[in-house]
């Protein structure tokens, strides 16, 4: 039995209407995807397969989170992921994939492994940086970021840079402080219809 066998769609013998599939997807999968990245996962996957006239709608919809390693300090990092995708599928000649909503595939193929389109789905959701909101990395390891990047640059772009990182994580603390009754007034402006 396969890594992915439980991802074969049986799409010629799949009656017509409207036919649904639940996946989970765990750490696991990504191992067997080979991607290191994904240190741990908990999502769903709803496949709804719409199938008239030869033409198979798939549609899916992937929720949870993925447990990925923060790039700033190292911690985990927990990410939600909630992400769709769509994509039409027809026997035809030959293989084709030119199109990005449309899939053809030989008439001898009896099913479709669904696996790499999941795949590229949720990898597709993840961003490229990989970090905690502001305020919310390691403060051990921020600060030792931030000692170590003082030593490598001495320059004044280097000061520069550690007084916008002292600055962004200083907003975060002061998110719960009182705010200025003149500004508040100004804000109200912007609402009104006058």
């Amino acid at each position: 039995m396969g890594k992915f066998s439980q991802f074969k769609l049986q799409l010629k013998s799949m009656p017509e209407g409207i036919d649904q599939e639940v996946y989970h997807l765990d750490k696991a999968f990504f191992e067997n995807m080979e991607n290191t990245d994904v240190r741990g996962a908990d999502l769903n996957v709803e496949l709804t397969t719409n199938h008239h006239a030869g033409v198979y709608d798939l549609q899916f919809h992937i929720t949870g989170e993925v447990t990925l390693l923060c790039d700033r300090c190292l911690d985990d990092l927990i990410l939600p992921i909630d992400t769709a995708y769509h994509i039409t599928v027809k026997y035809g000649e030959d293989y084709n994939d030119d199109s990005d909503d449309l899939l053809e595939i030989p008439e001898s193929d009896n099913y479709l492994n669904v696996a790499y389109m999941i795949y590229d789905t949720v990898m597709l959701a993840i961003p490229i940086k990989h970090v905690h909101p502001l305020g919310k990395c390691n403060r051990a390891m921020s600060a030792l970021l931030k000692k170590h990047r003082a030593r490598a640059n001495d320059s004044e772009d280097a000061s520069l840079e550690n007084e916008l990182i002292d600055e962004m994580e200083s907003m975060d603390d002061t998110a719960d402080a009182p705010t200025d009754p003149r500004w508040d007034g100004l804000k109200g402006l912007s609402t009104d219809e006058n």
